[in-house]
């Protein structure tokens, strides 16, 4: 293991193999690499995603939407293969310009949505749900959804890209990314020690845009990092992410376009609820 100061370049150029689990799938520009149409379903909703956390938020909302009797929520759910360059297929790219997942389509608008927070803004203006009307709270839920937004490349690119997958561990990455989730989890313990869920004791886009980073992490399900992290010692997290897991919305939520763990969990398709069903039946 090398521990050579690097000193930066006058002008910085790519590096061929940079490494990391994720270097094949970087790149200093944007836009299309090749010319790739993106599959398309019968139901209003098209979405290309894949159960990442960002993916997961998009799915708990459409499974939440359709439990409350909104039909007009039903939607086709395609995976996106991050791994093998999906998101630089021309078709992907239409939707969203960013390459990154989840991406949905709104057929009967004609309207593309990228970025995740944006997407359950979305879909709760159209639904008229989980997005509260009172001024307060609306303004609650708006800023822990933005919180999320931009305290997530902390965990996810900071901390879990040094921690989990940089070809090298340093020293001084993982301990100042470690002081900053530890941090956010503090942070959501002294919240949630003083509400039922995110916005007082109503359900929210809020939750659904968390829960999927820093729930799945106090469940000890990212980067297998719970002991390290301490992730028992958040009691009111806890709480509130079993509180949340629990929700049937969550569990079918989570399968979709999922292509790893128990064979039950793996939907890497959704073509209708019967496909979440028939899934769920087998556990």
């Amino acid at each position: 293991m090398s521990h050579d100061v690097y000193e930066p370049p006058k002008v910085w150029a790519p590096e061929e193999g940079n490494g990391g689990k994720f270097a094949n799938t970087n790149r200093p520009t944007s836009g299309a690499t090749h010319e790739k149409e993106l599959p398309s379903g019968d139901h209003p909703f098209q979405l290309y995603s894949l159960a990442t956390p960002n993916g997961v938020k998009v799915t708990m909302m459409l499974e939440e939407l359709l439990q409350a009797g909104h039909t007009g929520a039903e939607y086709d759910a395609w995976p996106i293969n991050i791994m093998e360059g999906d998101q630089f297929g021309s078709g992907f790219v239409a939707i969203n310009p960013n390459s990154k997942i989840p991406a949905l389509f709104d057929k009967e608008a004609d309207v593309r949505i990228f970025e995740s927070g944006a997407i359950l803004f979305y879909l709760a203006e159209k639904f008229d749900a989980f997005l509260p009307k009172e001024t307060k709270a609306r303004a609650e839920c708006m800023s822990w959804v933005m919180w999320q937004m931009g305290a997530g490349p902390f965990l996810g690119g900071g901390f879990g890209h040094f921690y989990a997958y940089a070809p090298e561990k340093y020293k001084y990455p993982i301990d100042r990314y470690t002081m900053e989730v530890k941090r956010q989890l503090d942070l959501l313990d002294k919240h949630l020690a003083d509400n039922e869920y995110m916005v007082g004791s109503k359900y929210t886009i809020a939750d659904m845009t968390i829960w999927p980073w820093y729930g799945v992490l106090a469940q000890g399900k990212l980067y297998e990092a719970a002991e390290f992290l301490d992730v028992e010692s958040y009691k009111n997290v806890q709480r509130w992410t079993a509180q949340v897991a629990d929700r049937p919305a969550t569990e079918r939520g989570r399968i979709v376009n999922r292509a790893w763990g128990e064979t039950w969990e793996q939907l890497p398709t959704r073509r209708s609820a019967e496909d979440i069903d028939k899934k769920l039946a087998s556990k």
